[in-house]
């Protein structure tokens, strides 16, 4: 269930991606009152009500947070929490009606990054996410150094390699990696990428992404031809090959 497009939005003076938020709670109701509850806050929210469909659409997209509960039909929270810190590093808050001190260390040792217990206040909730997701982008952002494969991107110097291997970059192309670098399980729509890195509405030119998308990809291949890096993935858009 999809509550807002994956557009990018304007806060201040700059356009930025929408984080977009799972949901994975078996529970109609409460699934729906987080959903609507966040995406008045402006996010893009997603449901799920099982834990095997949650897991499913974790390895599918991208998702900037997860909110997951414990009691979950066909495989646990724990269970997908544990399987999930196998292959990514999400910010996952739990919410459950577990309230024991024991039941919070579990689940944080197993990498949750929070905990709210039920009932609970949908302003704590959207507190939470926006906390969250603010530690997980200053973590982020403090890897000045992005790697994938054997690519290197430097955000201070504002140069990317391969192998050590500069490469001759134009700034579209260079802030184009740097966003799926940024955002490696994100599959980015052409409108996504024209109007983040652009900064102007996107008026469906699809020639312009696609133009730029080809030449970063040349580079990337002159200088490894035995590894591939962008993936298009027909219909949605671009994003990394997933490792």
């Amino acid at each position: 269930m999809l509550y807002l497009l994956g557009i990018p939005c304007r806060r201040g003076t700059g356009w930025l991606y929408m984080d977009t938020i799972l949901i994975i709670e078996d529970s109609e109701d409460i699934n729906l009152m987080l959903a609507q509850a966040l995406a008045d806050a402006g996010y893009r929210v997603e449901s799920c009500y099982t834990g095997t469909d949650g897991l499913k659409a974790i390895k599918e997209n991208g998702y900037d947070l997860i909110l997951l509960d414990i009691m979950l039909p066909y495989k646990s929270g724990d269970e997908l929490l544990r399987e999930l810190r196998t292959f990514s590093q999400v910010p996952v808050i739990i919410i459950s009606a577990k309230d024991m001190v024991g039941t919070k260390i579990d689940l944080l040792k197993l990498g949750a990054d929070d905990y709210i217990t039920k009932p609970f206040d949908l302003g704590e909730v959207a507190a939470r996410v926006e906390s969250n997701l603010r530690r997980s982008r200053k973590q982020l952002h403090e890897g000045a150094v992005l790697r994938y494969k054997d690519l290197a991107l430097d955000d201070r110097t504002k140069r990317a390699a391969v192998n050590n291997a500069e490469l001759e970059l134009t700034v579209k192309e260079y802030h184009i990696l740097e966003l799926l670098l940024r955002h490696r399980d994100k599959v980015f729509t052409k409108a996504n990428l024209y109007e983040t890195v652009w900064q102007e509405d996107y008026l469906g030119d699809d020639n312009t992404i696609k133009t730029h998308v080809s030449n970063l990809r040349n580079k990337l291949k002159r200088a490894n031809p035995h590894e591939e890096y962008i993936e298009t993935v027909w219909g949605l858009g671009y994003r990394l090959y997933k490792l």
